[in-house]
């Protein structure tokens, strides 16, 4: 009867591209688990049958995950049980020679489109979820699978399509995998997602916009926040990642618990220990008192460590025992103290770059970096400025008891077509000005502040161009091998792709 399955699921699969099937099934020690059985086609670049790829992956633990989810957070949208796969198997860490077709036709690309060595994978994920991709290679390496994650791809007409995607190795030498693909569009168009969900809940009321880029860090921090993980918000200064923070807060189990912040930046450096452990009277001269830490204000609730990039090297040992351990030692005491706390933490540094300056140990930075969540630059959301124009407008205007109700459509297409380098915080405070300015009913902006004939920073330096010269030159000499090159420069491939792609650097310019 097995037999006569596993047959059935071969003929389907090679009709239609793939099978996947979940549900129980029982070990031969009679124990159940939930597997994820997934029977893909592989095929040629003439559309021959190749073969088969089939993989069945132990599920409970997602399982019981997201059961427990939907219980909890009735609003929190997961997979449906019977999905849509499209299955993706490269010779490569960064192309894409082999594609079924029911990923083909989801991307929107053909056959002809894979001659000359395939697709490249950075052309099919937005830049955002390269440190997810970046995750999940490095648990494929480590345990042969990844656990899926929500994503998006890029089609070929520029259409962004929202995926969950697994990723499983293949072989080790010479390096293949394969990732397995589920199109999350009819899951979305079948549970009616609002489109003002952002705005609207009050779990995010102070984030605000209807963009897909600040609706992905939404439905990161709903995913995340019901657990006890750590985790890293990256992204440039002035992009909110302190409101994302206190919304993981909010909507955890710990949310009528303490929420402690600490900007190691704004902190000097010789007593920055003092302010994260506490210190015992005596500790040092001007210690006339026992003093308690943010760890210990914190416990049983979330500290949120704004700037950790700026911890000095030689703290950092001291900071990763304490999230090891769950406890740590007053300076000038020897009593060891168990605490219980939530770890979140920000950046708008590189850390991987700081760690290859030997600036930031890797063990550190791989102990905050469990669930890692991307910040989007305004640039990259340009739809919310409007929304976000009136909203910070009727807010200084009530401030200032004016009554302003109008924004005059030239102000807004100049605040739209800036590329606000200071983010949502640079927008913000233009607003500000701008109501002080303001006499009348209608916004008066200071617009020559934001014309493209401002006076710009320069955005390449001389140092960094010398070094874009030099990877262009590597590359060259590397055939365009990504993974050659990285070799010879003593990087890991994917700091490469994360340089080349600070650098604007791409295969067009070799």
């Amino acid at each position: 009867m097995l037999l006569r399955k596993l047959e059935d699921d071969l003929k389907r699969a090679a009709a239609g591209g793939h099978i996947g099937t979940e549900g129980w099934q029982v070990r031969r020690d009679g124990s159940r688990f939930w597997a994820n059985a997934i029977t893909m086609a592989l095929k040629d670049k003439d559309g021959n049958l190749k073969g088969f790829a089939r993989v069945v992956r132990d599920f409970t633990d997602r399982h019981d995950r997201d059961e427990t989810l939907r219980r909890s957070r009735a609003k929190l949208r997961l997979a449906p049980a019977q999905p849509t796969i499209a299955g993706v198997a490269s010779g490569e860490f960064d192309r894409v020679p082999e594609i079924n077709d029911t990923l083909l036709e989801l991307l929107g690309y053909s056959r002809k489109d894979l001659a000359g060595g395939g697709l490249i994978w950075q052309d099919l994920s937005p830049p955002e979820y390269a440190a997810q991709d970046e995750l999940a290679h490095e648990e494929c390496l480590r345990f042969g699978a990844c656990t899926p994650y929500q994503k998006e791809l890029i089609r070929k007409d520029g259409i962004r399509v929202p995926v969950l995607i697994a990723t499983a190795v293949l072989k080790l030498s010479p390096f293949r995998w394969i990732a397995f693909v589920q199109d999350l569009r009819e899951r979305d168009r079948i549970e009616g997602i609002d489109e003002d969900d952002a705005e609207t809940n009050e779990d995010f009321a102070e984030m605000v916009g209807n963009s897909a880029a600040l609706k992905r860090v939404t439905q990161q921090a709903a995913l995340v926040a019901p657990t006890d993980a750590t985790v890293l918000i990256l992204g440039e200064t002035g992009t909110g990642k302190e409101l994302v923070a206190r919304a993981i807060h909010r909507m955890s189990p710990r949310r009528n618990l303490p929420f402690i912040t600490l900007n190691c930046a704004a902190i000097p450096t010789g007593l920055l220990e003092s302010e994260l452990f506490g210190y015992e009277r005596g500790a040092f001269t001007g210690a006339l008192s026992q003093k308690i830490g943010r760890f210990e204000m914190a416990n049983h609730g979330t500290l949120f460590l704004d700037e950790v990039g700026d911890i000095p090297l030689d703290l950092q040992p001291k900071l990763l025992r304490a999230l090891q351990e769950k406890s740590f030692e007053r300076l000038g005491g020897t009593r060891t103290i168990p605490i219980d706390v939530r770890l979140l933490a920000a950046t708008n540094r590189n850390l991987t770059e700081m760690m290859g300056n030997k600036l930031f140990r890797s063990d550190l930075y791989y102990r905050l970096k469990v669930f890692p969540i991307t910040t989007p630059p305004l640039r990259d959301r340009p739809e919310d400025i409007p929304t976000l124009a009136r909203h910070f407008t009727k807010k200084y205007a009530a401030k200032m008891s004016r009554q302003i109700d109008k924004i005059p459509a030239d102000t807004m297409t100049a605040l739209v077509n800036w590329s606000w380098p200071g983010n949502v915080r640079e927008l913000e405070n233009f607003i500000e000005r701008s109501v002080i300015l303001s006499r009348g009913p209608s916004l008066r902006a200071p617009l020559a502040e934001i014309r493209p004939d401002a006076k710009q920073a320069i955005s390449t330096s001389t140092l960094e161009q010398v070094e874009r010269d030099h990877i262009l030159k590597v590359l060259k000499e590397s055939g365009g091998v990504v993974t050659t090159a990285a070799t010879r420069l003593g990087l890991h491939r994917t700091t490469l792709n994360a340089i080349m792609r600070k650098l604007g650097i791409s295969r067009k310019d070799l």
